[in-house]
């Protein structure tokens, strides 16, 4: 056993990385966010939101699933999502990703090692309705931070973002509910800012990213 928990106590200080890697949310407070607050707001929606949820969910693997599904940051880093613009970024990140979890898997050795990397690729493919809720709270979440923020930290796209969370809670009441609250609260946030939202709805359209 003590060989195993060096293991996990590597892994551990490596987690440590994930409590200064910073993301692109910033608090009300005018901080930028960390990896690990994203991670720990995601795992508190999961214990308030599972009572609502259209099928009852094993909650034990749906928590596992957050804590660890932003892990291989501590190695690969944080990229934004709209940091990634063509398909070679794209392709680089997963690959990037992919080696970060394999390497959490070698590290960790069978078992428990084992465990974590088939956790993550469950969260990535989106392969169970668990898996689905946890990836739909990554999205969700990132955007009650930014109704959060400070207006000027929001990037242009950032507001059209605002617009697209449906793509990912249309498979449950709850979390649909939930993301439309969400969106009323942003757009409230845009028009008190003087940010005229038809416009952006306008713009979005010219993208072929929401329809008229």
């Amino acid at each position: 056993m003590k060989e195993d928990l060096k293991r996990v106590l590597e892994v551990l200080h490596l987690a440590e990385k994930l409590k200064y890697e910073m993301r692109h949310s910033w608090l009300s407070n005018g901080r930028q966010e960390s990896v690990a607050e994203h991670t720990w707001r995601m795992s508190l929606m999961v214990v308030l939101l599972e009572p609502y949820l259209d099928k009852r969910i094993d909650i034990a693997r749906t928590l596992k699933m957050v804590i660890i599904h932003d892990l291989v940051e501590a190695e690969a880093g944080d990229v934004p999502a709209f940091e990634v613009k063509t398909p070679e970024a794209m392709e680089l990140k997963r690959q990037k990703e992919l080696q970060a979890i394999a390497n959490l898997r070698q590290t960790l050795g069978e078992g428990i090692g084992e465990h974590v990397y088939e956790l993550w690729h469950e969260f990535e493919e989106k392969a169970t309705y668990e898996a689905k809720v946890a990836h739909a709270l990554d999205k969700l979440e990132v955007r009650i931070q930014h109704n959060h923020a400070d207006i000027a930290t929001w990037l242009e796209i950032e507001q059209e973002m605002v617009f697209l969370m449906g793509q990912h809670t249309a498979f449950d009441t709850c979390l649909s509910t939930l993301k439309e609250l969400i969106e009323e609260l942003a757009v409230q946030k845009m028009e008190h800012a003087g940010i005229d939202v038809t416009a952006v709805k306008a713009r979005m359209a010219a993208k072929n990213l929401l329809k008229p």
